[in-house]
C-alpha cells in the first residue's frame, strides 16, 4: 500500500509538471501570437501614417495647383483685356496718324512756304502757326495774312466733325512792356480767343473749340537766343481725344485712387 502511494503521488507530480509544460507552450504561443499582433499594429500604424502623409502632400499639391490654374486663369483675363485695350489704342492711334496724314497733305502748300507746320508732340497732333505770321508785334489783333492763313486752315479743319480742337497761345518769356497787356499770360490768351473766333466766323462749330493761353510757360525751344524766342511764340491747334477715349482713362484713375485710398478701421 505504501508503494502504490509513492506511485499515485509520483504520477500526480509528473502530471502537475506535464501541465506546467503544457501551460508554458500555450503562455509563450499566446506571447508570440501577441507579439506579432502587436508588430502588425505598429507597421500598419506606420504605413497609416505613411499614406496620411502622401495624402496631406496630396491635398497641398492640389491646391497649389488650383491656385496656380486661378492665377493662369486670372493672367489670362487680363492679357486678353489688355491685347484688347491695346487693339483700341492702336486703332485710335491709326486714326490719328490718318488725320495726321490728311491734314498734313491738304495743308502741304502752306508748310511749305513755312506759315505753318503740322507735327505730332507727346502723342498729340498739332498745326502750329508762328506768331509773326498772325499777329503784329505784341498784338492780339489779326493781320491781314494771318487771316488767309487761318482762312485756309479752318478750310481742312472743319471736315473733322466729330474731333475737337484747342487753341492754344503760347509766347516768349520777355516782358511785353507797353502792348497794353498785363502779362505774358494775357497775350497768349488774348491772341488763342482771336483765333478761336476766327475759326468758328470761318464754319468751325463752336462746341468743337476751346481756347487757352500758356503764356512763356510751355516753350518748344530755349528763350536764350532770338531764334528760340521766335519758335516759342506760336498758336498751336490741337487735335484732343475723342470722348470714347475718357473712359479708359477714368476707369485707370478709379483704379489707382482705390488702390492707394487708406482702409477704413472695424468698429469698435
Amino acid at each position: 500500500m505504501r508503494v502504490l502511494g509513492w506511485i499515485f503521488v509520483m504520477l500526480l507530480l509528473a502530471g502537475a509538471a506535464a501541465g506546467s509544460y503544457w501551460a508554458k507552450l500555450q503562455y509563450d504561443a499566446h506571447m508570440a501570437a501577441f507579439t506579432n499582433y502587436q508588430n502588425e499594429a505598429q507597421s500598419r500604424s506606420s504605413e497609416l501614417a505613411r499614406v496620411n502623409a502622401e495624402l496631406a502632400q496630396d491635398k497641398q499639391a492640389r491646391a497649389e495647383t488650383e491656385k496656380l490654374a486661378e492665377a493662369v486663369k486670372a493672367d489670362l483675363h487680363a492679357t486678353t483685356a489688355e491685347l484688347a485695350e491695346l487693339r483700341q489704342q492702336r486703332a485710335e492711334t491709326e486714326r490719328r496718324l490718318a488725320a495726321f496724314r490728311q491734314v498734313t497733305a491738304r495743308l502741304q502748300k502752306m508748310i511749305d512756304t513755312g506759315k505753318l507746320n503740322v507735327l505730332i508732340r507727346n502723342g498729340r497732333m498739332i498745326v502750329k502757326l508762328p506768331a509773326e505770321v498772325l499777329f503784329p508785334s505784341g498784338k492780339a489783333e489779326l493781320a491781314p495774312a494771318g487771316e488767309a492763313a487761318l482762312a485756309e486752315v479752318a478750310t481742312v479743319l472743319k471736315e473733322f466733325t466729330d474731333r475737337k480742337w484747342m487753341i492754344a497761345g503760347h509766347t516768349d518769356n520777355l516782358p511785353v512792356n507797353e502792348s497794353g497787356y498785363k502779362n505774358n499770360r494775357d497775350l497768349s490768351m488774348a491772341r488763342a480767343y482771336t483765333v478761336t473766333e476766327f475759326l468758328v466766323k470761318s464754319g468751325m462749330k463752336p462746341a468743337t473749340l476751346v481756347s487757352a493761353g500758356y503764356a512763356e510757360f510751355d516753350p518748344v525751344a530755349s528763350n536764350a537766343s532770338p531764334a528760340g524766342r521766335r519758335e516759342n511764340r506760336r498758336i498751336e491747334i490741337v487735335l484732343l481725344p475723342n470722348i470714347e477715349e475718357l473712359p479708359r482713362l477714368l476707369d485707370k484713375a478709379s483704379a489707382v485712387v482705390s488702390a492707394s485710398a487708406p482702409t477704413a478701421p472695424p468698429p469698435k
